[in-house]
Order: C-alpha cells, then structure tokens, then sequence
C-alpha cells in the first residue's frame, strides 16, 4: 500500500496545479415566464444578421461578403450549404464551402446560422445532386393531378427522405468536429422554404392510395378528430393538410438523426400566405401557387409545431412593409411554443423599423435577406441605409438588450402614418414617444414623411432605463402628470457599453433633456437616464 500511495499523491499534485477548464454548452433556446433566448456561451445572445444570396456562400465571394457583412455592421451572417456541392457523388462529402465559411466567420468575428439547401428551396428540388435530379425511379418527384410530373421531390417517398437524411447528418457530425468547442455556428436551417410549388400534393398512385386512407392516429390526436378519410376530416382543405402532415413528418425525421449527431438549435422558415393585393401575379391564396402547399404558412404554424417537435422553431420569410401584415405576422409567430426569429426579411429601407416591432415582441434576432453586392435582389439593387443604421446603434449593446428583453424589461414603440405619439408603459414610470422632427412646445408632433420613427426603452433599475430610437423624442413622467411634475431627471448620460460595461460619454441637460431625450436619425444616441419622485 504505501508504495501505491506515493504515485497516487504525486498524481494528485499535478491535478492540482493543472488549471481547470470547463465546456461552455453549445447554443440552445431556453424559455422563461413565457419569454425565449438564444443562449450562447450562456448568457441571452441577439442576432443581428444578415443573409447573403442563394448564390453567394462560395469561396470565391467571400472576400466581398465580408465586407457586406462589415458595412451592415452584422453580427452573424446566414449562409446556404448546398446539398449539391457537399455530396455531388454519392456519400462522398466535401467540405470546402462550409469550413471556409466557418473560418472566415471566425476571422471577422461573426457568428453563423447555415441553411440547408436539400430537398427543398423556395418550394422546388434545385438544389439536390444531379444524382438525384436524373434517377427519377428511385427519387420520385411529386406528380400533378393531371399527370404531369414536376421539379419537387415527393414528401411521400421513403427513398427521398433516407437521402437527404443522410447528407444532413453528415453535415451535422461535421459540424460537432469543426465547432464542437467554438460555438461558431449557432443554428442551422433544415431546408428553405418548404413545400411543393405546382401542386397541392402529390398524386402519384401510392400518395393516393395513402390519401384515400384513414388519417393517421398521431394527426387525429392532435387536431381532436375522430377517425375517418381525409376528405371527410379535413374537407376542402384535405389536400394541403395531407402535404402539411407528410412534409412535417419529413422534416422533422431529419431534424431529429441531426441533432443527435450535434445538438444545436434547428429551425424552419416559411414562405408566407400573402393578401392578394401583396402579390398581384398571385391574386387567389391557392395552396402551390400562392405559396408552396405543405408549409407553415400562418395558418399551420401550431399544427406544425405539434407535428416536428425536433424542430425548434419557425422563423417567417417577411417581403411586405404593410406594417399591419407585418404585426398579424409577428402575432401568428410569436407563440407560447415557438420563440420568434425573422429569419429573412426585406433588405430595404422600408422594412428597417420592424426590428423594434419585433424587439418589442421579444425576438431573438433579425435578418434582412441579399445584404451582400452580388446577385439580384427580390426588392431592388439600392444598398440598405437604414439597417446598417439600426444595427450600429444597437449592435454595442446587443447582449444587454437580449437580456433585458428575456428578463421583460424592455419595451419599444414604432411611428405609423398618423400615429405621432405613442406611450410606454413601465408601471411606476410611463414614455411619451413622440415623433418627427421639429417639435415645437404647444404643437402636434409631425410625425416624419413616411413613418420610419423608432424608439426602445428598457428598464435596467426601478428608477433608470436605457434609451435610443430614430427621429423620435422620449420624455418620462409619472402615471397621470405632465413631464416635470413630481419627478425629475437625475442624471442622463450618453454613452455606449464596452464589453458589458457601460462607459458614459457625456452628459446631457438643458435643451437635450427640458423636452424629451431627442434622437435624430443623423445622429445616433443611447441615453442612460436614473429618474427621481419628489
């Protein structure tokens, strides 16, 4: 015995004088009175991305991508891996695109959200191998009423599922080698845009053989039917609920043999249902036409969400600036059980404001789509102004406004046309948002020219807040009185944090503060204001 324990104490030393090093666990969406967080490294994480163009996550575009990145003053960019480039022979892999992707992430200091481009992209098969493309027998796409083939790939065949199954957890085990420890990478899309365009479903004779069945028992339990055919259950909507189930039940096999190989969140985006007037050369909300059938447009998103539980949440595709669209979107999204992420979003102007409608819903992030300078652009050419704006006004206190916002401390107001005042409500303390540029004392707000005003106000202490907005002014005054009765302003610093810490710059009085905390589009602000009762 005492010539083991001498080992034993010289093993014991060393261990001591080791330094210890615990794995932060990967990036996960974690959930709390109702409110949802991204948490990376552990603490609440706020995505201010940017998507690039289907075409752009190529070594070749990288050095340009970057530099998109960098003017959109992002913090993590959401890149395509394409099915056909990784596995353009079968089981054969190639991971070029996406380990230059990652690298080059981490060398701009960027974090990643990649999309898998497989079965699906935008309603269509385009993105799988040409080994898929030309075996139409072993991977069958969906068959029209009529007869006619087209280029998606059915949802109902087992041989379609296996394969892309197994390039995306390829993809997925990949990724645990590159990012296991460097956190990188914090989601990944499972397709684009869902679903089959040209078709309600497919009506090959084994699809139609299935949909003459009885619906399957996991579906009745979740709608609360009693047994029957699809049509009998489900009526004039059977055939898009029949793509709904069989495209959720796909995606969700793969998104569940994914995250056993690496177990970090996974999400959807959906294609939307728009009004007719949105999409003229749409005028009638046809399933497969309007949108791709089997989506989670706004109507399936609970549906969805009982029938993919591996997948983590549902993100909506936002082309429309109708601002009341937009808040019945963020309404339809914004679910107990599914925490809200706009994935895509328009890249102009015009779309800017609605990152503070969404932060005033608690979102986990924001990204316009097409902010790199190559390829065409679904809302126009013009370079952004406006999100590059929000996001370097926002971008140095991401992680306190992820925080906040999880803890419900922040609220936000956003200007519409005729709607020139807005208030805050903070319990002991109440906002005034007013908008536009001059306000003169004794006058109507007038608002700015096309309702672009912004503000967000958060609560950091019973008696202080953290302030910023766009051509918006921000007084504070107690539930019933005017500004500067009964209260007063302490101190209001402006200033920026650095690291976590909040560093002041300087202090504001007078003309910066007798009418409201003023924020000029121009000239971008944060106030840290403390208030008093007396």
């Amino acid at each position: 015995m005492p010539g083991l324990r001498r080992p034993l104490v010289l093993f014991l030393l060393v261990l001591v004088g080791l330094p210890i090093t615990f794995a932060v666990e990967a990036p996960k969406l974690v959930q709390q009175d109702g409110r949802w967080a991204l948490l990376v490294e552990g603490h609440p994480y706020l995505i201010l991305g940017g998507q690039v163009h289907n075409s752009s996550a190529w070594p070749s575009e990288f050095p340009q991508v970057w530099k998109s990145l960098e003017a959109l003053h992002a913090n993590t960019i959401e890149a395509p891996v394409y099915w056909e480039q990784i596995e353009s022979r079968p089981s054969q892999f190639d991971w070029t695109n996406v380990d230059q992707l990652v690298r080059g992430a981490r060398e701009h200091n960027l974090h990643v959200v990649l999309l898998w481009f497989g079965t699906w992209k935008n309603g269509n098969m385009h993105y799988v191998p040409e080994w898929v493309k030309t075996d139409t027998k072993r991977f069958p796409r969906v068959i029209r009423a009529d007869g006619e083939p087209t280029d998606v790939l059915s949802a109902n065949s087992r041989a379609n599922l296996e394969a892309d199954k197994a390039a995306f957890v390829a993809l997925m085990r990949h990724l645990r080698t590159l990012d296991a420890n460097e956190h990188t990478v914090l989601m990944v899309q499972v397709e684009n845009e869902g679903g089959c365009i040209g078709s309600v479903r497919d009506f090959s004779p084994g699809a139609n053989e299935s949909f003459a069945g009885q619906v399957p028992a996991d579906l009745l339990s979740v709608v609360h039917k009693q047994a029957g055919t699809w049509t009998q259950i489900f009526g004039s909507e059977a055939d898009e609920i029949f793509q709904v189930y069989h495209q959720a039940r796909y995606i969700n096999e793969i998104a569940a043999a994914g995250k056993a190989e690496f177990a970090i969140p996974l999400y959807i985006n959906a294609w939307l249902s728009y009004p007719p007037a949105e999409l003229p050369e749409r005028r009638m909300a046809i399933p497969g036409i309007q949108y791709p059938s089997g989506g989670a447009v706004q109507k399936f998103v609970g549906l969805w969400r009982a029938l993919a539980p591996s997948v983590d949440m549902i993100g909506p595709d936002i082309y429309s600036n109708d601002s009341g669209f937009v808040r019945e979107v963020i309404t339809a999204y914004h679910r107990p059980d599914n925490p809200l992420w706009i994935p895509e979003i328009g890249r102009s102007d015009n779309f800017a404001k609605f990152l503070f409608y969404a932060l005033g819903e608690g979102a986990i992030g924001f990204s316009p789509f097409g902010v790199d300078q190559k390829g065409w652009n679904i809302l126009g050419d013009e370079p952004p102004k406006a999100h590059p704006r929000n996001f370097a006004l926002l971008g140095p206190m991401s992680k306190e406004i992820a925080r906040l916002n999880f803890e419900g401390k922040l609220k936000t107001a956003v200007e519409e046309p005729g709607q020139v005042q807005q208030e805050l409500d903070f319990g002991a303390w109440q906002a005034t948002v007013s908008y536009g540029f001059p306000q003169r004392d004794g006058r109507r707000p007038p608002g700015t020219s096309d309702g672009h005003g912004a503000a967000l106000v958060a609560q950091v202490e019973p008696d202080e807040f953290l302030v910023t907005g766009v051509d918006a002014s921000v007084g504070f005054h107690l539930p019933g009185r005017l500004p500067g009765l009964r209260m007063q302003i302490l101190a209001a610093q402006e200033g920026s944090y650095q690291n976590g810490t909040w560093k002041p710059a300087r202090l504001w009085n007078g003309d910066e503060t007798d009418r409201g905390l003023n924020f000029h589009e121009n000239d971008p602000a944060i106030v840290r204001v403390r208030l008093s009762k007396f």
